[in-house]
């Protein structure tokens, strides 16, 4: 069976477009979808990437076209989407939790409960009281989650799988990987699609 890796961060939207399409791609071909969380600010840092709001601030009209494109492919998709107001959000407790949550019975219900409070209900996500409402609410283990996002290993966890990303070549989010195969963004998702089915 092929295996799609998706490296991720809930601060990315575009990570959230490749969350909600990927298990489509990968039912169709019969692939295993393993999920890789990742500090997309620690990428950043250590290839000498840039966020696109910063990259691209002085680029005229390459924000504005980055807006619209985003809303064909919303629209295309037929996504619940909606900007989060408070962007950007500090994303380092969630992806800690979502390290934490590997392997767990409740992994995928974390991950998607936690998109969508991104970027569905635009929640403030680095708020420890409306993570802990979030949490709650989906009726997921609060005390337990957060009591792991201070735990020294899954800090140090966190770290590692970041770095092994950037081993990896990896310089932002979303990142694709079958075989040795590298798709980037939600641009990647396509060409990944089409890979696949030429396997």
């Amino acid at each position: 069976m092929q295996e799609i890796e998706f490296y991720y961060d809930f601060g990315s939207p575009k990570s959230y477009f490749a969350h909600k399409l990927l298990p489509a791609i990968a039912r169709k071909h019969n692939a295993k979808l393993t999920t890789k969380p990742i500090l997309l600010g620690g990428i950043f840092k250590l290839s000498n990437n840039r966020s696109p709001v910063e990259a691209f601030a002085d680029v005229k009209g390459k924000l504005a076209y980055d807006t619209l494109d985003t809303k064909r492919f919303v629209a295309r998709h037929e996504l619940s989407y909606r900007p989060n107001p408070n962007f950007p959000v500090m994303t380092i407790g969630l992806m800690r939790g979502a390290i934490y949550a590997i392997g767990k019975d409740w992994q995928e219900k974390y991950t998607s409960v936690i998109f969508d409070a991104m970027w569905t209900d635009a929640k403030k996500m680095d708020d420890p009281i409306v993570i802990a409402e979030v949490l709650k609410e989906a009726k997921l283990p609060v005390k337990e989650i957060l009591e792991a996002t201070q735990m020294s290993e899954i800090k140090s966890a966190l770290i590692a799988e970041t770095d092994k990303a950037v081993a990896r070549n990896i310089f932002g989010a979303p990142t694709m990987f079958v075989d040795n195969e590298m798709f980037f963004g939600k641009e990647g998702l396509a060409d990944l699609d089409y890979y696949l089915s030429q396997r």
